[in-house]
């Protein structure tokens, strides 16, 4: 990126809260969205879910599935339908790259969060592994004692 040009503004969406939680995260990516322009109006609303959405790899291309897009309230017949397969914007390398982890090495790919930059809306996503319930409880145990510490340091 250019050093003369200022980083553009950050205008958080959507946030995956449950992703840290159950993924150990292990890379991440920023990609474009292909959205439609009652989608794109109703992000500007907020009203998006990523919740149960995930990422595959299909024909060489990233797809979002079951990332939820309300409609647009003031649109007509001619809005979108919600739960759509969404192409996410990527080059075509790095996309087989991940793919390729994803097969080989038995990983997922998640959304993490989403948002405008500048006038573009982003998606984060992560490379993750799916975490067992001994390790959650393990990270839980972990995020406790470093709170008691903090504490007692006060």
């Amino acid at each position: 990126m250019n050093k003369n040009k200022p980083e553009r503004e950050l205008t958080e969406i959507s946030f995956n809260r449950r992703a840290r939680r159950n993924y150990e995260v292990l890379d991440t990516l920023e990609v474009g969205i292909s959205l439609s322009g009652t989608e794109v109006k109703t992000l500007r609303g907020g009203k998006v879910s990523l919740e149960e959405a995930f990422v595959k790899l299909q024909d060489d291309a990233l797809w979002l599935f079951n990332a939820h897009i309300a409609e647009y309230e003031a649109g007509n017949i001619f809005n979108h339908e919600p739960a759509r397969p969404r192409r996410l914007l990527s080059r075509k390398r790095e996309a087989r790259k991940l793919g390729h982890k994803v097969k080989v090495q038995g990983l997922t790919i998640i959304p993490l969060r989403m948002y405008f930059r500048g006038k573009w809306a982003k998606l984060e996503i992560a490379l993750a592994r799916g975490r067992r319930a001994h390790d959650k409880r393990d990270l839980i145990k972990e995020r406790e004692s470093k709170r008691k510490l903090r504490g007692l340091n006060k």
